[in-house]
């Protein structure tokens, strides 16, 4: 079984830069893809930044290129999200994710792994 755990989330004002973490324990041998996603009360959680394990190949929301930047350190099973330039609406709750099997990394549909969470606040 695989579990994700979040940290880095906080408040920040707009303009503002965050890194978000996600720590993988168990076995993840079978993860094939990773993500971030995001999601505010009343909308459905979103993609932010997601990628392939093994080659490398990201994808990233149009509404954070060129800020985001997603990231792997495999030696110590973490997932980052770099956050640059942040703006309010920006804000929600991140959630870190992994599928065992990913076609696309286009969609949530692959991801069958979550984390619980990490608040992110960008105020104006």
């Amino acid at each position: 079984q695989v579990a994700l755990v979040e940290s880095g989330g906080g408040s920040v004002e707009a303009g503002g830069s965050l890194q978000v973490s996600c720590t993988f324990s168990g076995d993840i041998s079978s993860i094939h893809c990773l993500g971030w996603f995001r999601q505010v009360p009343g909308k459905q959680r979103e993609g932010v930044a997601t990628m392939f394990a093994d080659p490398p190949g990201t994808w990233y929301a149009d509404s954070v290129k060129g800020r985001f930047s997603i990231s792997q350190d495999k030696t110590n099973k973490v997932l980052l999200l770099a956050m640059n330039n942040l703006r309010p609406d920006d804000t929600g709750m991140y959630y870190c994710a992994a599928g065992d099997a990913c076609l696309s990394i286009a969609s949530i549909q692959p991801f069958n792994h979550w984390g619980r969470g990490t608040q992110v606040t960008v105020s104006a």
